[in-house]
């Protein structure tokens, strides 16, 4: 990506101060979600965990999910709602200067079963699958330019379910990114699902590896971006759960905003002002000797700053992979740092967006 909008933090117009870590101890992290208590909780990936990380760095494993937990919200019956993509090959990267070993996730695994939505009950750990596929698309029926959901003869088995948000009645967006193997990788879309486990709907087909997605301050916007492109689409609402038909492109998408360079691109979170923080990836390519950092799009498309993400121990963190928002007036953000197993905190000048459930 073009770095011309990078920042330091003092002149930054959404964050201050300096950079905390909360913990290193982690193997994988994704899908932060500040608790009522002060805590975070999230996933980690690699380990295949559930985990709350106390204000002090104490991690505590809250549940086994099996695969690869990969995104998290707190839904309506205050259950933690987990995206699973199934996990991944890992390859450890060794950083000698550093001592640093950077966890990498790579193909779909030997053991991969497939990908699903799962609860967990967070009081006592148990989890239940909700998910693993749908029979019901929504489609353009070409003869009459109508939009329709309708059964598909052959159901779409979900392969990389990634990152989800809960809206106000209740239900949840994810988007699902695939797998990728040696030679090819799937092409997936997003979905929309109720919570109790009796629906879900596939709403938009095809998309190339989307990851991140959140819902607009009104709700009348879902935004999700795709990792590898670096395009940062959206979709207009005329109600929870249905997207508005665009009248200048077939599927009803709009483009927000499209990187250059050679970042790539993971989770964001959303801002009370509407601007989209996109957790984003090695931005001077593949160097793993490097910091990723957080890209702060406006809502009107415009990139209004980049900064970089510091370790204050001084290691590695080129992979951020999710961001929220905490504190009692939140404005500390949260940041997960995938590969380097950290979680990093710093303060913002702008609140973020409080979501609709928490625990």
């Amino acid at each position: 990506m073009p770095l011309t909008k990078q920042v330091t933090i003092a002149d930054s117009q959404f964050y201050q101060g300096e950079f905390e870590l909360i913990t290193a101890s982690l193997e994988y992290p994704e899908g932060p979600v500040y608790l009522k208590d002060g805590s975070i909780l999230l996933v980690d990936i690699k380990a295949q965990t559930l985990v709350k990380v106390s204000a002090s760095g104490e991690s505590t494993i809250v549940a086994h999910t099996g695969g690869g937990p990969n995104g998290l919200a707190i839904g309506p019956d205050g259950h933690a709602y987990i995206c699973n993509c199934g996990g991944f090959t890992w390859m450890p990267v060794p950083i000698p200067p550093k001592e640093q070993v950077l966890n990498i996730g790579t193909t779909q695994p030997a053991d991969y079963k497939g990908g699903l939505i799962q609860k967990v009950d967070l009081a006592t750990g148990d989890v239940t699958t909700l998910y693993t596929e749908t029979s019901k698309i929504r489609r353009l029926d070409m003869a009459t330019m109508q939009w329709t959901v309708e059964e598909s003869p052959t159901p779409f088995e979900l392969k990389g379910p990634d990152d989800i948000v809960f809206d106000e009645l209740g239900n949840f967006w994810f988007t699902d990114w695939g797998k990728s193997r040696e030679l090819d990788r799937d092409i997936t879309g997003i979905y929309y699902a109720k919570a109790d486990g009796s629906e879900i709907t596939q709403m938009v087909f095809p998309l190339n590896a989307p990851n991140g997605i959140g819902l607009s301050p009104d709700g009348k916007r879902l935004y999700t971006v795709e990792t590898y492109t670096g395009q940062v689409l959206y979709w207009e609402l005329s109600a929870p759960g249905k997207i508005k038909p665009n009248p200048a492109s077939i599927d009803g998408t709009y483009q927000l905003y499209k990187f250059g360079g050679q970042a790539i691109f993971d989770s964001m979170a959303i801002d009370s002002e509407g601007n989209l923080h996109i957790a984003t990836m090695l931005p001077y390519g593949n160097m793993p000797m490097s910091n990723g950092g957080i890209s702060v799009v406006s809502p009107a498309g415009e990139l209004l700053e980049y900064i970089e993400v510091q370790r204050p121990d001084g290691k590695f963190a080129p992979l951020p992979s999710n961001i929220c928002f905490g504190g009692d007036d939140l404005k500390t953000a949260f940041i997960t740092l995938g590969a380097s197993g950290a979680l990093v905190k710093l303060q913002t000048k702008v609140a973020g967006l409080k979501l609709d459930f928490n625990a």
